[in-house]
């Protein structure tokens, strides 16, 4: 399995490091930010929910503008400008606690977002090259959810600066700059690839930009993944309550339990390369998102919280394996200038479905139909599924060519 990670061009390595420290920083930084804004730094709950839900629409609105500059202006440069405001962005929250401040740095905190969505998959695909794209994708979410999941180990920290005389609210503080710190480092990684300088499209606004040469099968992409969007947003975002709905579990309990499941999709991401190679990509996603279905499924039949939150973590790192996988195919079916814009689009058009059913899915457990999100997950998986294999059955990515030459 490990031979598919050999020979991963240099390059693509640096990305693979670059997303570390970043990625543990935001682990802490989504894990705590809601507590840290209400519990310690005194903001409105209501307020807190709406500065969460501003930093989601904001991403889904710079995703694609920046998405198409960065194919006209280079990924690199986008890259570096997303990393550094993401950076920056965790600093900032813990730095003010004026409401005016806080919406102004939730909007920007979209464009940090919007800025590495659009531009890390593309630089990504290029520097990997086809053979070893979906190796390198397979990498660097392995990386990335595997500091994400550790990022909320790093909470505990707040204890150990306690002790040595800060207050709750500036021991807090100290962690969020002292990660955003780290994040920020990481730029290096970033500034040591290197990027050609694109070629300029001829000029006629924004629709030169978009991506036309990709447009037919980026429609199909990004239906099927808008479906499986919204399904996951009725429950993923808000498991924790679920968790204390069903079984009287307290997020203190079940937060650990999930930051575990992030750890393990990391782990098991290392996997889809060889599924790749034996299934073919496009069976290997299909086959591992019907088995998470499956499972996602059996978690609102199950009769305890152990085996509930069991088949929870299996449907989600089957679900997530299957993620760099569509990534990796997706930079392989679109025009390799057209990747930043195409990586802006079926990023916003995924943030968007799945921010807006959340509050469904939080109205429907607050009634009581605690098994609806799931049953209404389930049929909008497999609509997307049984769609994604209608639409990419046939495709054939040129590293399958190689895998088939045993090369």
């Amino acid at each position: 399995m490990f031979d598919d990670y050999r020979g991963i061009p240099k390059e693509a390595m640096f990305l693979v490091y670059a997303t570390l420290l970043p990625s543990l920083a935001f682990g802490m930084f989504y894990t705590d930010v809601s507590y840290f804004l209400s519990s310690v730094q005194g903001i409105d709950m209501v307020y807190v929910g709406v500065l969460i839900m501003v930093m989601g629409l904001s991403s889904v609105a710079f995703s694609i503008p920046l998405g198409i500059v960065s194919d006209r202006y280079g990924r690199r440069k986008m890259l570096i400008l997303g990393n550094v405001a993401e950076s920056l962005i965790i600093a900032f929250f813990a730095l003010t606690k004026d409401p005016v401040l806080l919406m102004g740095i939730a909007v920007l905190a979209g464009l940090g977002e919007g800025g590495f969505a659009a531009s890390s998959s593309a630089l990504l695909a290029d520097k990997a090259g086809d053979v070893k794209r979906t190796a390198a994708f397979s990498l660097f979410g392995f990386v990335s959810s595997v500091a994400f999941g550790l990022g909320g180990f790093a909470i505990p920290a707040v204890s150990v600066f306690e002790h040595i005389g800060f207050s709750n609210q500036d021991a807090h503080i100290v962690l969020y700059i002292i990660l955003a710190a780290l994040s920020l480092a990481s730029t290096v990684f970033i500034l040591m690839v290197k990027e050609a300088r694109p070629e300029r499209k001829e000029e006629g606004g924004i629709k030169a930009y978009l991506p036309k040469k990709s447009m037919g099968v980026l429609k199909k992409y990004t239906l099927t993944g808008f479906i499986i969007a919204f399904g996951a947003g009725l429950f993923v975002p808000i498991m924790t309550k679920w968790f204390d709905y069903a079984y009287g579990i307290p997020d203190v309990v079940s937060g650990p339990v999930l930051g575990v499941s992030n750890i393990l999709i990391g782990v098991t991401t290392l996997a889809a390369p060889l599924l790749a190679r034996r299934l073919g990509i496009i069976k290997a996603i299909v086959t591992t998102q019907a088995f998470s279905t499956i499972f996602m499924l059996a978690t609102p039949l199950a009769s305890n919280f152990y085996i509930a939150s069991g088949a929870y973590t299996v449907r989600t790192f089957l679900m997530n394996m299957a993620m760099p996988l569509e990534q990796s195919m997706l930079m392989g079916i679109v025009a390799k200038d057209e990747r930043g814009a195409a990586s802006g689009i079926s990023s916003a058009l995924w943030r968007l479905p799945n921010a807006a059913s959340t509050g469904i899915g939080g109205w429907l457990m607050a009634i009581g139909l605690l098994a609806m999100p799931f049953y209404l997950a389930t049929a909008l998986y497999a609509v997307s599924i049984l769609l994604f294999w209608t639409f990419f059955r046939r495709i054939r990515l040129p590293e399958e060519t190689v895998y088939e030459s045993g090369s």
